[in-house]
């Protein structure tokens, strides 16, 4: 994967020391401050299109979109301008990988900027990137039908930063464990997953769900009375979402952050009378077993397109896969 180029900058690299900035020993855990910064490293890289052997290891499997790609020069790689302004990092110190959802910038053919928002998963093994799977949401993607939506990057920039329920940690006495918090954000895929408004949904009241940067609680259709209002998230599941979602599929549950109750998932939504797929990457905020908070970004793929991560039986299955 790597060039001669790549492996000579390594030789010189080992017999005149390392330039990169000091790392873990590969025997120490990464702290939380050590996985976001992982997140900086790697975007940064990727803007400046530099696979350093020091950063990233030989074997290193990168993906975009579902599809794997070599590393250095394409997809996002390619193409990668700027930073954007926003970004939401979810360490997971327990399995020493790290997942991102945030913005950055694409430059054009007609030397324009597009802004582009990307999931991202990383992981770190030996003081190195071992795992790249990055999910990049484009303006030319299909997002809607709806023509006043925005593109995703420019919804999730106006959105300004991570909302502060997100932050706020959870007292140590009411921390759930790492399987708690997955089966709690899993019945929201559950729930949406054939719905017919009877299913569990372990909503708080003040609940609030955005999806590609857009409150999609906001002047919602209520099917009962034909009048548009807000919804809260349980009642949305009831009466407005019903039989939208054939299969919530390859649940891949990749970073939990037990300190601020955050789970973050990678999964696909099929809709087979449509033939359509929603790749997606999504986060919730769990308090007390349930769901507080919630942001998502998707874009339409191929109809059962796999992750390029799951085996085939895995991408078709609904069942939970805590990725560690």
């Amino acid at each position: 994967m790597f060039s001669m180029k790549l492996f000579v900058a390594s030789a010189i690299a080992l017999a005149v020391g390392p330039t990169a900035p000091a790392q873990q020993p590969a025997s120490a855990s990464c702290t939380r401050t050590c996985l976001e910064g992982w997140v900086d490293r790697y975007l940064i890289a990727m803007r400046d299109a530099q696979v350093d052997p020091a950063l990233f290891a030989r074997e290193v499997k990168f993906t975009e979109n579902g599809i794997q790609l070599p590393l250095g020069n394409e997809g996002l790689w390619h193409s990668m301008s700027a930073l954007g302004t926003y970004k939401f990092t979810v360490p997971d110190t327990e399995t020493q990988q790290v997942a991102f959802l945030g913005t950055v910038r694409e430059k054009r053919r007609d030397g324009k900027e597009d802004v582009v928002a990307i999931a991202l998963r990383l992981k770190i093994r030996g003081g190195q990137i071992t795992e790249i799977e990055q999910l990049a949401s484009r303006p030319s993607d299909t997002n809607s039908s709806r023509s006043d939506i925005p593109p995703t990057g420019v919804g999730v920039e106006k959105m300004g930063q991570p909302h502060p329920w997100f932050t706020a940690p959870i007292s140590v006495a009411k921390r759930q464990t790492r399987e708690e918090l997955v089966k709690a954000a899993n019945y929201y895929f559950t729930g949406l997953q054939r719905n017919d408004g009877k299913g569990y949904y372990p909503f708080t009241d003040d609940c609030i769900r955005f999806e590609n940067g857009m409150d999609v609680l906001a002047n919602v259709l209520d099917p009962a009375t034909g009048k548009r209002g807000r919804m809260t998230c349980k009642y949305q599941f009831e009466a407005a979402l019903k039989n939208i979602v054939s299969r919530v599929r390859d649940r891949r549950f990749v970073a939990v952050d037990r300190e601020r109750g955050i789970v973050f998932a990678f999964a696909f939504f099929d809709h087979e009378q449509i033939n359509w797929t929603w790749q997606l990457g999504e986060l919730f905020r769990i308090e007390n077993g349930q769901i507080r908070r919630i942001e998502a970004i998707f874009h339409r793929a191929p109809y059962g397109i796999n992750s390029g991560w799951s085996t085939y039986e895995q991408g078709m299955s609904d069942d939970i896969q805590d990725i560690r």
